[in-house]
């Protein structure tokens, strides 16, 4: 199998790392067509496969860029999924920020069941673990109308929306979302939908901390090189070159992972999930890995926040609470394989 990737998308990877390199705002990624790549033709965009989004988000987390673009994937794609090609377009112009409040308080990791409440379009209800929500335009909210989950539009400057904010161990905000009788405008769609994104957004993750598992990588390889005891190099010692070969190993293993669940995005929602949750696993457990690996490696100055190393490795260690840690998704693929 070949899994070179195609002439344009080394293109859009070689642009974006350059771009990120400058130092990206939201405006710069918008312009470079980044959020477009996460969108179908279809949808108004140019990629929306698997590779695209993995392409993508590999650089992101290369360059450890905090910009929200997971979210205006994620929330993003669930309005394309209802239609709102209007909505989308700003998204993919960069004028509209958007995140989903899809997890409730008590679930863990779980969709559900949920009891956010719609009626005579307002929302009742909480959510927990909104990530950028106060920095958001508009937030896409699960709520359960007539029975059924449905997705709602709602503007958290609102009247009835209550923000409790909170710095994220990987960067900006999260939030938990109180809703009293909030204004809602119905979106449409539904589970099926909301689990689909869901997945996507998973690769998207799986993908970045790939590209930040690298940058780990290099800068201890770089301070192997030129840390020295004893007249030498440290990187000469015979046992630090087996952990630091490991290390390399388990990347690329998890990188193999990243690759199956790019081509399975869009197979049967089963087999999607369950090659969602392999990978997942395999990227919380190695995350952890390269994180303990690189901070002992580097010695004392890795624990120091000045030093560039600190922000990489909470990064790496987020990267397993969110859509689900590794033993979540160990449950979850040993339920759906038997």
């Amino acid at each position: 199998m070949d899994f070179n990737h195609t002439e344009e998308r080394r293109m859009l990877a070689d642009s974006l790392r350059r771009t990120l390199e400058r130092g990206a705002d939201w405006a710069a990624l918008a312009e470079l067509g980044v959020l477009g790549a996460l969108f179908s033709e279809a949808e108004g965009g140019f990629g929306g496969a698997g590779f695209d989004t993995a392409v993508v988000f590999e650089e992101l987390g290369r360059a450890g860029c905090e910009l929200p673009v997971l979210e205006a994937g994620l929330a993003g794609g669930l309005l394309a999924d209802c239609g709102k090609s209007d909505l989308v377009e700003q998204v993919i112009a960069g004028e509209l920020r958007v995140t989903a409040a899809y997890l409730e308080p008590g679930l863990r990791y779980d969709l559900g069941p949920i009891t956010t409440m719609a009626n005579n379009n307002t929302l009742t209800g909480r959510k927990t673990v909104v990530t950028t929500a106060e920095d958001s335009d508009l937030l896409v909210v699960s709520a359960l109308l007539d029975g059924e989950v449905t997705l709602f539009s709602v503007d958290p400057k609102a009247k009835g929306v209550t923000l409790h904010s909170t710095p994220s161990l990987a960067g900006g905000s999260t939030s938990e979302v109180t809703l009293d009788a909030a204004p809602a405008t119905p979106l449409g769609g539904g589970q099926a939908q909301l689990e689909a994104r869901i997945a996507m957004a998973t690769l998207a993750l799986c993908a970045d901390t790939i590209g930040t598992m690298d940058t780990a990588k290099d800068m201890t390889l770089d301070y192997l090189r030129t840390r020295t005891q004893f007249g030498v190099p440290i990187g000469k010692f015979q046992a630090l070159q087996h952990r630091m070969a490991d290390v390399a190993i388990e990347i690329e293993m998890a990188r193999s992972a990243v690759i199956n669940l790019a081509g399975a995005i869009n197979a049967d929602p089963k087999e999607r999930d369950r090659q969602t949750s392999a990978a997942k696993n395999l990227i919380g457990r190695t995350a952890l890995l390269v994180a303990e690996e690189a901070i002992q490696m580097h010695g004392g100055i890795a624990m120091t926040e000045e030093y560039a190393l600190a922000p990489i490795a909470r990064r790496l260690i987020a990267a397993d609470h969110r859509f689900g840690d590794e033993d979540w998704h160990l449950e979850r693929f040993i339920r759906l394989s038997a």
